[in-house]
């Protein structure tokens, strides 16, 4: 047991193997999911059927899972539960090691039908919704981004509230705007993002808490800072620089940074993004003061990034291009993360400081360009 970490006597109800309360509450519940009879709900409530007991075999689904997060959080869930019980989904078609490595099938989460037969088929017990455009790409098309951040969300809470999910949605540090404490933003203040992404953020962490409130729901929240991987490419981040610019140093030597070389942000190694969710959704309920919470690593510039790559590559230029949309967005956004809950709580502690961070992602780039042929620089 890690010190100061709060504790408690587990059972079957808080370790999430069922919603606690779900199947109690559920005939309350307004939305569509319900539409069992009084008998099939009095059954349900019956001895006839017992709670799963805390050794049942957890099956995760992971939506969006081809995205920056999906691929390497199934890689590590499977090490822990097999092969078979963590399920990929995205709505695209994966590469050859994806399948295979572990099943994959398809998911759009705005069909509510295939998602809740997926769910249903499966026997899941933990959803993980990573399914998002993020903040640059969700500034350029809104109307998408409304229908996949917040009607797919929408989707995914109503099918764990009916069958009874630990189900896990991280937020950002986009949920946070201009007038939200910025060194440090604590896990409650004043949030009012001004991007569609942080907008429909917020929303999740405040839709999931009322549920868990009100109904039981085993909801439970990160705000990822800036998550830096090598193998997915950039995705329409603010914080996309500090992957871009170690692909650029190993290749031609430069990079073009859209943000101010002063611009400082929190950011996170993919490894400890992974481990934090593994480890948040591993805890207790009765461990969880909150629903929702920050997780911190470090804070960096892209002038300190740069500084800390050139002891390794010491022709690294930069120049600083700002573009008006993304310098907009990261000026409106916290400078660092008070994660001090998640510290006591449940224990979280990263392993990556920004020196560990730089040299692995070199040394990760080197070998990737290295096996596929490419030059390095």
């Amino acid at each position: 047991m890690k010190p100061g970490v709060r504790v408690c006597v587990p059972s079957a109800a808080v370790l999430g193997l069922f919603c606690r309360g779900c199947l109690s509450r559920s005939r309350s519940w307004p939305g569509r999911s319900f539409s069992s009879t009084s008998r099939e709900m009095s059954r349900w409530n019956s001895q006839e059927t017992s709670p799963p007991s805390p050794q049942e075999n957890v099956r995760v689904l992971i939506t969006g899972g081809l995205g920056q997060l999906g691929v390497g959080l199934a890689q590590m869930l499977r090490k822990q539960y097999g092969r078979d019980n963590v399920i990929l989904s995205d709505i695209k078609k994966p590469p050859p090691h994806v399948y295979a490595n572990g099943p994959f099938v398809y998911a759009d989460v705005l069909d509510y039908k295939h998602l809740r037969e997926l769910i249903v088929n499966n026997r899941v017990t933990w959803l993980v919704h990573y399914s998002a455009l993020l903040s640059a790409v969700g500034e350029a098309n809104v109307a998408l981004a409304r229908k996949i951040n917040i009607t797919g969300l929408h989707n995914v809470l109503d099918l764990a509230l009916e069958n009874c999910l630990r189900l896990f949605v991280p937020s950002t540090i986009g949920a946070f705007g201009p007038s939200s404490p910025r060194d440090p933003a604590p896990d409650l203040c004043v949030q009012r993002p001004r991007t569609i992404y942080g907008v429909s953020k917020v929303h999740g962490e405040l839709m999931g808490e009322y549920l868990h409130h009100k109904y039981g729901l085993d909801f439970r929240c990160l705000r990822y800072p800036g998550v830096i991987s090598v193998n997915t490419p950039p995705g329409g981040g603010t914080t996309d620089y500090a992957v871009q610019i170690f692909h650029d140093a190993l290749s031609t030597g430069h990079h073009e940074c859209y943000l101010r070389p002063d611009t400082r942000l929190p950011m996170m190694h993919i490894s400890d993004c992974h481990r934090a969710t593994v480890e948040f959704m591993q805890a207790p309920e009765c461990q969880l003061s909150l629903r929702t919470y920050n997780i911190a690593a470090m804070s960096f510039t892209p002038e300190e990034v740069a500084q800390e790559i050139r002891k390794h590559l010491p022709h690294l230029k930069v120049t600083y291009n700002p573009d008006t949309v993304r310098q907009t967005i990261a000026d409106s956004w916290p400078v660092r993360f008070d994660d001090t809950n998640a510290r006591r709580d449940w224990g979280w502690a990263p392993a990556f400081g920004l020196e560990e961070l730089v040299s692995d992602m070199l040394r990760s780039i080197r070998d990737k360009r290295t096996s596929e042929g490419l030059p390095v620089s």
